[in-house]
Order: C-alpha cells, then sequence, then structure tokens
C-alpha cells in the first residue's frame, strides 16, 4: 500500500489552486478551504491541502508548481485573504521547504513573497464547492480564472499533467 504525504498551499483563490492540484500526476487528493498556521490567533486564509505519492510527484516539483500558478511575487490588495504560502505537516517538510523556494527563485524577475508556515487548523469548504472545477469545468469562473491557469500547467509542466483525467472529463488544453 502506498504512502502518501500531504502539504498546504495558499496563493490565489483555493477553487483554482485545487483545480491546478487536482491535476497533477501523483496527486492522489485534494481538500479544498482555509488553513490557519501555528501562532497566528486562529487566522484562516483560502487553502488547499494536498495528499500526493512521493515517488510520483516531489515536494520540490509541488512547490515550484504552486510557485508558477499564482502571484508568488506579488503583494497585493487581497494578500490576506489569500496568503502566499507553503503549509507544513512535519518538521522535516518545514526545513526543506524554505531552502526549496530559495533555489527555485532563480525562475523569477521579482522576489518571491511565498513564507513557509507549521499547519494548525483546517476548515473545509462546503460539500457543493468541493471539486469546483471538475465538478462542471463549462461554469463562467472555471473558463475565465481556472483553465488559464491549466494551460500555464501544461505548458510548463507539461510532464506533470494527468492526460487521462483531463481526456476523462473532455477537457483539451
Amino acid at each position: 500500500m502506498t504512502a502518501f504525504s500531504k502539504i498546504g498551499f495558499g496563493g490565489s483563490c483555493h477553487w483554482c489552486t485545487e483545480g491546478i492540484f487536482a491535476s497533477v500526476i501523483g496527486v492522489q487528493k485534494v481538500e479544498q478551504g482555509w488553513i490557519a498556521s501555528e501562532n497566528e490567533n486562529a487566522y484562516f486564509s483560502e487553502a488547499v491541502i494536498v495528499h500526493f505519492d512521493e515517488s510520483l510527484v516531489s515536494l520540490q516539483n509541488l512547490i515550484e508548481i504552486h510557485l508558477h500558478t499564482h502571484s508568488s511575487t506579488s503583494n497585493h490588495s487581497m494578500r490576506k485573504k489569500y496568503r502566499s504560502a507553503v503549509y507544513t505537516f512535519t518538521e522535516e517538510q518545514f526545513h526543506q521547504c524554505s531552502p526549496l523556494i530559495k533555489t527555485l527563485q532563480y525562475s523569477f524577475d521579482e522576489s518571491l513573497i511565498t513564507t513557509v508556515l507549521r499547519f494548525a487548523a483546517y476548515k473545509p469548504n462546503t460539500d457543493d464547492y468541493q471539486d469546483y472545477y471538475y465538478s462542471d469545468p463549462r461554469k463562467p469562473f472555471c473558463q475565465t480564472s481556472i483553465y488559464p491557469k491549466l494551460q500555464l500547467l501544461a505548458k510548463k509542466f507539461s510532464s506533470n499533467i494527468n492526460r487521462d483525467k483531463l481526456k476523462e472529463y473532455n477537457i483539451t488544453l
């Protein structure tokens, strides 16, 4: 039986982030909602928890996908709601992530603002919003906001796309 790891990501709308990671080979499940980190007085921001098989996709690869599929260098006015973060579940992950982000800085012209935080709590979105993109990819928000991010994913990370899943939903990138 395969053991799955998990990591949290925040940075943009959790529907977008969920759609991206649900399309990656090696991702078993994506939970979508709000995450709070330790020492923050229960402050929650939109985020996802990604359950993944490390033999199929590495933590570094997931972080790289995350950095390239949201505004990881922009400290915009909605940053409190959409915090650019990696939420870790173990001390080992916590100590791995900052150096990985520093290593990935080379592919960005501006400084990354993504922070590494220790996971504290999670509140799931309601059931009717779970699996938002794949429940109906034809919805206007899916077409205007999520689909372009999937196109970016396909262009930059083509070897990581779960093409069988896309085919199942008649999605062409």
